[in-house]
Order: C-alpha cells, then structure tokens, then sequence
C-alpha cells in the first residue's frame, strides 16, 4: 500500500511516501535557493510528495543561518531550478512556509528585519549564528495588530510566489514552536487581546494565514503541519491542548485544504501524540491525512492498511537515502546519516550520499 499510487482534487502522486520538511541551511547569499539544493531535491524525487525545508516568507521570518526565503524575485528564480528537477523525474513538491518568529538571533537576520512574536518572551537556549557562533535567542518585539495583518499578506505573496516558482503548492507550518505555534501555544502566548486569551484566540492566526493562502492559490494547494504535544522550541504541552487541537481542525475541515500533516514527536524524546487525539483529527478533518514521526517502511505500510493515515512522511532516513522509496520497497538496507553535517555548508553530507547500483 505504501507504494500505491495515490490521488486527491489537487494531486496525483506515484507513491504514499512523502519527504517530510527538514532544514539543511544550505541556501546561497541572501538567502537565494541554488544549484546544490536543486540537485538534493531531485535526488529524492522519488518520493510520491517532496515538502521542503522551511522556508521563509518574510525576511524577518529567516531565524536561522542559511534558510531560505520565498519573498523576492531572486528567490522564485532559485526555486524554479528546484521544482524543475523534482518534476523532470516525475516528483511532486510543496514549498513549506516556515516563519521563525522568536526563534532566532538578530545576527542571522537581514538588515531592517526584526525578531517579533506574540509577546516579548524570548525563547530559551541558544542558537547558531555563522558570524558569532552560539548566541542567546534575542527577545521578540510584541506584534502589533498591523504587524499580524502584515505578517498574513507576507503569507499570502509568498503562496503565490510558490506557484510562480513552479511548486505545486504550500505547506503552512504551524508546528515545532515557530511563529504560528507560538501563538497556538497556551505556554507561549499569553496575550489577551484577540490574538490569545482563548482557544479561539490562539487558533485565529493560524486560521487567518491558511485562509489568505487559500484564497490566494486555491484550498487544494493548500497543506497545513501541526505538532500537538511537541516540546520543541520551549512550548510544551498545556491543560487545553487536546480541545484547542479539535476546534482548530474542526475549522481547518471547512477550508477543504489539500491536507493535514499531524507530527508526532515521541521518536526524539517529545510527549507522544495519544492515538485517541490523533483519531479524533483525522474523523474531524475528513481529507486527506498526512502522519509523519519515528516511521519505518513496516510501521508506515501498517498505519495505512488500519486507515490511520492516508500518506506517510519520513524525515532523517531520506538525508542519507535518496532513492529511499526503493530501498523501502526492495527491503535494501538504509544508510545511516552523518549528523554533524545536517546544517553545514557545502556537498558533504547533503548531496553526496550514494544511491543503490
């Protein structure tokens, strides 16, 4: 089932196998995708769905050092070369939309850019920056009502740049404590204007944004990440997080996205999801379903044949797998990752890994 085919309004994929978002910080200057991270993506287009590393709208969304952006001309020239060699071998790929928010440091952003979040609570620990090393999360300037309407329209361009860029559509990640889950996240947000204060509260950002993008580019290239439950970045689990996480899909249903991409976070030491919430979305949400976290090809393929899911993502085996759709379907061994070059500059470790014979 897994290597199934699989159709929905807006795609038609070779396979269930979708490459979940992960950020590799391989961009070129200011922030432009290239050659390099052309190649990588096609090296995997394997996968029946490519979602890309996060990626920023905004250029006060690029927290961490070298992420790219979708927010200029330069950077739709840059992601034409990507989606051009994930198609020229069949793939399909959506661009992650991916705003920090407070998690960063001001070196990693551009000049005139600026750290906001939903209020001045800077996220604890430290994160690299190449021009000083380990630094400080810097504390976020509050947004401002015309910050957060600003900040959707900066959504809404990027969406549409997507397509202009050749995507098939936008992923909108609200999950892994960045901007959008800063504000869905009770820990985090603790405004009490109508940005917070509530569930609908905390739930009208993320709503707001999947509606602009929708209007934008149409629902059906519209997909959407959450992580209820995950601890990354300092949020954290709070006593409303099940019937925040049910009212916020229960409204996502009537939008008729192109998705739901549910991350459980357990396999890296996170809470887990309970398969009671995790069942409860998917009967709320109705179409098409998205689990990504800890998967292997025997979980994945037993998750689909119990209908817990209709696609499956998988993250860290595809940096050191390129064909690793079928190295899953011939039971070839996988390749273990190098981690101490996730996030460096360069071919090593991102590229140069080696397909089967």
């Amino acid at each position: 089932m897994l290597h199934d085919s699989f159709s929905t309004p807006g795609l038609k994929l070779a396979n269930r196998v979708v490459m979940a978002p992960m950020t590799r910080s391989r961009a070129a200057d200011a922030n432009t995708p290239n050659a390099l991270m052309a190649e990588y993506y096609g090296q995997r287009a394997g996968a029946g769905l490519i979602v890309t590393e996060g990626t920023s709208p905004s250029p006060n969304g690029l927290g961490y050092a070298r992420i790219p952006g979708l927010f200029n001309a330069a950077h739709v020239a840059g992601w034409k070369a990507v989606t051009a060699a994930v198609h020229a071998k069949g793939g399909r790929i959506f661009g992650q939309l991916m705003h920090t928010g407070r998690v960063t440091h001001t070196a990693n952003l551009p000049a005139g850019a600026r750290v906001i979040g939903p209020v001045a609570l800077a996220c604890p620990g430290e994160i690299h920056t190449d021009v000083a090393g380990a630094q400080a999360h810097s504390t976020p300037e509050p947004m401002t009502e015309a910050d957060i309407v600003a900040t959707i329209a900066e959504y809404a361009q990027a969406a549409r740049l997507a397509l202009e860029a050749g995507f098939d559509g936008v992923e909108v990640h609200a999950a892994n404590g960045y901007l959008i889950e800063q504000f869905l996240n009770a820990n985090v947000n603790t405004r009490t204007d109508a940005w917070g204060g509530s569930i609908a509260g905390r739930n009208r950002f993320a709503l707001e944004i999947v509606r602009a993008c929708a209007a934008a580019i149409g629902a059906e290239r519209v997909g959407i990440r959450l992580s209820p439950y995950g601890a990354f970045n300092s949020t954290g689990a709070f006593p409303e997080v099940e019937a925040q996480y049910e009212a916020l899909v229960r409204e996502l249903a009537t939008l008729h996205l192109g998705y739901l991409h549910l991350l459980d976070h357990s396999a890296m030491g996170a809470p887990p999801v309970p398969a009671a919430l995790k069942a409860r979305l998917r009967t709320l949400f109705q179409g098409t379903l998205i689990l990504a976290g800890g998967f292997d090809a025997k979980s994945a393929e037993s998750a689909l044949l119990a209908g817990q899911a209709d696609l499956i993502a998988f993250g860290r085996p595809f940096i050191a797998n390129p064909d690793l759709v079928r190295r899953m379907a011939t039971g070839a061994a996988l390749v273990a990752p190098d981690f101490g070059t996730f996030y460096t500059p360069g071919a090593k470790g991102y590229t140069d890994y080696p397909p089967l014979a």
